[in-house]
């Protein structure tokens, strides 16, 4: 357990009791403690006479010490109080109260946390998730949404530690899947729209870059309605930064619902997306277009078809315009101002552009 939960809690019995109050582990190492000169100390005496007698209170070298729940000779945790006599046993008892309930409280998110991992990652048998969530009093049947963060760059181990302090509430969880990503599952709401998902998402983007300058993709996946639903919703936030990648390099918030034919087109064989280019394009292949063509291209289709409007953001003439279509149009035998063709090429070019993707992986 992390001695800086400890820590936060002693701090404040030592500021309502003005007594100096600390914890040591199995080994007696201060690791919290109000005075903090002691973190880092050992009493060893103290250790051995905890183990031996881990039940009652222990007086050594004018320290009060009192077990917390669950301690044995090599994993454990004792509150201690600077002082000795029924004030410093009081007030053992005291920081012992409130500090078991904090590891309680830990070790159960903790548990809650490896069960949502497990989950996530399919470790665990479908059968299996109602039995483990009934003995850990887990809600089974609430709204919950999935968000994976992947570092770009240079991972940062502090991306962790500021998610948790982001995302405190029990039924949030923070999971440190690999090097680089990190899971959010977040309760919400029924009505929960994708917008606010975004939102969500772009304001877990906006911390990490301004306070770790950390460099991130984050991926969405649908609201999961049950928990055995989880994995699948992770599943999506991973394809959803993979489809992002290829077809919205600048995007860095990509939600699974918003994909369209993107996710559509990754999902196809290869050698499918291969007889679909040869097909299409029967007089020449899309290779044979310069990038001044298909620049032309995208921002016809950006301007939703409309010749007058692409010819003015091109700064061209709109009989200029309509040459390059015309040229387009012998080109591949696709008239790019009738919707059918328009359709058909942009899905080209998007397979293109997945192939060019693959190559480069396997590169």
């Amino acid at each position: 357990m992390s001695s800086r939960i400890f820590q936060n809690i002693v701090e404040q019995l030592c500021d309502a009791s003005q007594a100096t109050i600390g914890v040591v582990d199995a080994e007696g190492n201060v690791i919290s403690c109000g005075d903090a000169s002691l973190i880092g100390q050992r009493f060893s005496e103290a250790a051995l006479m905890i183990a031996a007698m881990p039940e009652i209170i222990s007086v050594s070298e004018g320290k009060t010490f009192l077990p917390l729940k669950g301690w044995n000779a090599t994993y454990g945790f004792s509150a201690f109080v600077i002082g000795e006599g029924e004030q410093a046993q009081a007030l053992c008892r005291m920081a012992q109260v409130t500090l078991n309930a904090t590891k309680t409280y830990y070790e159960e998110k903790h548990d809650k946390s490896t069960f949502v991992k497990n989950i996530i990652t399919d470790n665990i048998l479908p059968g299996d998730i109602y039995i483990r969530a009934k003995e850990l009093h887990f809600q089974t049947d609430i709204p919950r949404a999935v968000f994976l963060i992947r570092q770009r760059g240079r991972a940062d181990v502090a991306v962790v530690e500021m998610l948790q302090n982001m995302f405190t509430e029990q039924q949030d969880f923070v999971l440190n899947v690999n090097e680089t990503d990190v899971a959010v599952v977040r309760q919400v709401s029924f009505d929960t729209t994708g917008e606010e998902l975004n939102k969500m998402a772009k304001a877990i983007e906006d911390r990490l870059k301004t306070e770790l300058f950390a460099r991130t993709t984050i991926g969405i996946g649908t609201v999961s309605e049950h928990l055995r639903e989880l994995a699948d919703s992770y599943k999506e936030a991973q394809v959803a930064i993979e489809v992002g990648k290829v077809f919205d390099t600048e995007k860095t918030v990509i939600n699974y619902e918003s994909l369209g034919i993107g996710r559509l087109i990754y999902q196809l064989p290869t050698t499918l997306c291969e007889i679909f280019l040869s097909e299409v394009f029967k007089k020449n292949s899309i290779d044979s277009l310069d990038q001044e063509t298909l620049f032309t291209i995208n921002m016809f289709f950006e301007n939703s078809l409309n010749v007058s409007e692409t010819s003015r953001k091109l700064f061209v003439h709109r009989n200029t315009l309509v040459y390059r279509l015309e040229k387009i149009k012998k080109l591949t035998g696709l008239d790019l101002r009738e919707f059918d063709d328009a359709i058909i090429f942009k899905v080209a070019l998007m397979v293109k552009k997945y192939l060019a993707s693959r190559e480069n992986r396997m590169m």
